[in-house]
């Protein structure tokens, strides 16, 4: 620490009325702790606004992110610590959820970004300044969810320290207040109501503040220790919430989560949020002139994908299919485990199924989740031998199978493996990944194998890339 402040609250027995940076991390890592510890059930909850149950994972990895950024951070200046974690939280946002809590954080930060330390009355504001940017980061703000019960926090801070500079009785105040606006969200969300189930948006953020108060309270001096039990939340008649909130159609009007961050230069984040929001439905979108956040639940994820490359760089990309992880979890009548696996897409024999070659588990999920049966783990400089390629040929259960190399180098072994294959094979020559990423949007399974490789082949083509790599050795050339 660079001026000794002490890291740890005052004892129970002594107002609070100061808050330096150590402390600050304490107060997160706490939350963080107590939303790792109840994140399944929060899972269990999640209704709204598809009943995919990953809102608990969702905010978990956002404020894991967050936390991470800190936790090394020697400075007891709250200002600087609040917004280096403002900026982890923005950078591993996951889901709607997590952009939303990304923007809490955010908002926290702007409100003390220049303290050294804070008093009641800083955070009082920091507190409506989180509200104010969560809201202002949604384009069409529902009531009875997370903004509800951060709404309701900073209007309780702000009654608070007229009563007290204390800053437990502000946390206590808050706490108290959120949990009666997360109490009534079935009141004011029919979709709630009808799962008997609290918003789990706000029951995540209600644990994060719980396990801060928890904390000062010295209830949690060993964060590694201290354990709880979350039973999951009750079924309804034998069903969970997630039954009892599907479509009576059974099927989700835009089914894929898409989440990406876009960097670039001079970004007009009103401009994109607008374009994004076109797209589909669940939008947010936040950032600035130079990085913006962008998640959406859309029918055809190369849309925003495909927009977000042509304003600059896009990273982090996370496509996922709700629908199937919807109909997993009533399958299963549980909610998602904290790390889900990934969604592997099924292929009948008779249809047209897709061997991609893709390097990472974020690109491995993209193609799976655009219907790709079967992904090589390889690359630039991991390419797959002809075997591994033959065995994922092999491996599909059809006897029709399209190639997506996704690099040049790799080209040579998928068209030997296809030779080697009894099956009909086609190799559509994608030599990147945004052509193959292209290509698989044009996936029609139940198509003619010609027809899919000539469609397949044409998106590719009308893909320009360049891509950067690192060398094997170092070369001067003359």
């Amino acid at each position: 620490m660079t001026d000794g402040l002490s890291a740890q609250p005052p004892a129970v027995t002594e107002k609070w009325l100061h808050c330096n940076g150590q402390q600050f991390k304490k107060l997160m890592k706490a939350g963080l702790f107590w939303l790792d510890e109840n994140h399944q059930y929060v899972n269990s909850l999640n209704v709204f606004p598809v009943p995919d149950g990953d809102t608990g994972t969702n905010m978990l990895l956002t404020m894991r992110s967050a936390y991470g950024r800190i936790e090394d951070l020697d400075t007891d200046h709250v200002g600087k610590m609040a917004d280096t974690l403002a900026r982890g939280a923005l950078m591993g946002a996951r889901g709607n959820s997590g952009v939303i809590l990304s923007q809490i954080l955010r908002g926290l930060a702007r409100a003390l970004r220049d303290q050294e330390t804070f008093e009641a009355e800083d955070l009082a504001r920091a507190f409506q300044s989180a509200s104010d940017t969560a809201y202002g980061g949604v384009m069409r703000p529902v009531e009875g969810t997370i903004l509800t019960v951060i709404r309701e926090g900073a209007e309780e801070a702000a009654d608070a320290i007229g009563k007290s500079r204390d800053l437990r009785f502000l946390l206590e105040r808050v706490l108290e207040r959120c949990k009666q606006a997360l109490e009534r969200t079935p009141e004011q969300l029919p979709v709630l109501k009808q799962a008997g189930v609290v918003d789990s948006g706000g029951q995540g953020l209600v644990y994060i503040f719980e396990g801060m108060l928890r904390y000062v309270h010295g209830k949690m001096d060993n964060l590694d220790e201290v354990l709880r039990d979350a039973a999951l939340a009750q079924a309804v008649n034998g069903l969970t919430a997630q039954e009892l909130a599907m479509p009576e159609s059974g099927v989700i009007e835009n089914p894929y989560d898409v989440q990406f961050i876009l960097m670039g230069e001079n970004l007009d984040v009103t401009e994109v949020r607008n374009r994004i929001d076109a797209m589909g439905d669940s939008t947010v979108v936040v950032g600035d002139e130079t990085t913006i956040k962008v998640h959406i639940h859309v029918e055809d994820p190369g849309e925003p994908i495909s927009y977000g490359i042509s304003l600059g760089k896009i990273t982090d990309v996370v496509v996922e299919n709700m629908q199937l992880q919807m109909e997993e979890i009533v399958q299963a009548g549980n909610p998602l485990p904290a790390e889900a696996a990934p969604i592997t897409a099924m292929v009948e024999p008779g249809q047209v199924g897709v061997v991609a070659i893709a390097a990472g588990d974020g690109l491995i999920n993209i193609f799976r989740s655009l219907g790709a049966a079967y992904v090589v783990n390889g690359g630039q400089t991991n390419n797959p031998s002809t075997e591994e390629i033959f065995q994922a040929i092999q491996d599909v259960p059809t006897d029709k199978v399209i190639i997506l190399p996704n690099n040049k180098n790799i080209l040579l072994a998928a068209e030997a493996a296809g030779h080697l294959s009894p099956k009909e094979v086609r190799v559509v020559e994608t030599v990147t990944i945004p052509q193959g990423l292209a290509a698989m949007l044009c996936l029609d399974p139940d198509d003619h194998i010609d027809n899919v490789t000539a469609e397949m082949e044409a998106a590719a083509e009308d893909v320009l890339t360049g891509q950067i790599t690192r060398a094997t050795r170092s070369v001067t050339l003359d």
